[in-house]
């Protein structure tokens, strides 16, 4: 999700566009004690229940910074690095840990394909989620969880990868995507107020939802699905918690 540019210095999110870039050409634009601002990255920053990248700043000197946090404060998104930072107006060059990005894109496709197989089946909305690399939960409105949920969902999931749906990306105008009740998937709407143009990604024919996180180009690049465990999270509230393994 981008918000309207109203202020003089923004960061350009990449990531958002294509997700499949792992180095950038950038410049400082603002610093911290611990952290420095860039005019534009690659690193995708904490949030929708992704955590952020890390890897490597480093300039045409021989230095370079080991990137540990990413968060988007306003317009601008920070990377603290692990040593003295280096002044506005440095050139560097962002590369991220690649591995960790695929593994994370891996399983925030998975979740949407378990989101959109749990909404055709059954209705159900979400009610919250976290990832890491390969691991994940997610929440949903259940009460109680249905006969053979596990088995029928880990079937349906990895039916979906099987079949390699093509993902898409799109934004659309607040007002146009707002308008679709199928775009928000979460028991809550958590899209903030300041955000003009929604970023819509869509596993064509399954699953389309608003949401500002990085994915593979396709489902078969997923992996198989596993629940590993569901719990009772209280009343009308069931999680599930599932991993993936190299296909």
């Amino acid at each position: 999700m981008t918000a309207a540019p109203n202020a003089e210095q923004a960061t350009d999110q990449i990531y958002l566009r294509d997700a499949f870039l792992q180095s950038v050409e950038a410049t400082v634009i603002d610093v911290r004690d611990d952290a420095v601002a860039l005019d534009r990255t690659v690193f995708y920053a904490t949030g929708g229940g992704q955590p952020h990248d890390t890897g490597t700043l480093a300039d045409a000197h021989g230095n370079s910074w080991q990137v540990g946090n990413v968060r988007k404060e306003g317009d601008l998104v920070w990377h603290w690095v692990d040593a003295e930072p280096p002044p506005a107006g440095t050139a560097l060059t962002g590369t991220i840990d690649w591995d960790r990005r695929l593994q994370l894109m891996r399983t925030h496709t998975a979740l949407h394909i378990l989101c959109g197989v749990i909404w055709n089946e059954w209705g159900v909305l979400v009610t919250g989620g976290n990832m890491e690399p390969l691991a994940a939960r997610m929440d949903f409105e259940f009460s109680p969880l249905p006969e053979g949920f596990a088995a029928r969902v880990t079937e349906l999931v990895n039916a979906e990868i099987a079949a390699d749906r093509p993902i898409e990306v799109s934004f659309l105008e607040r007002g146009v995507a707002l308008a679709d009740p199928e775009l928000i998937r979460t028991k809550v709407n958590l899209i903030p107020e300041w955000v003009t143009d929604i970023r819509v990604v869509d596993i064509v024919g399954l699953d389309r939802q608003a949401d500002g996180g990085t994915h593979v180009a396709s489902t078969g690049a997923v992996g198989r699905f596993e629940i590993t465990k569901t719990e009772s999270k209280g009343k009308g509230n069931k999680r599930v918690r599932m991993v993936l393994h190299d296909a």
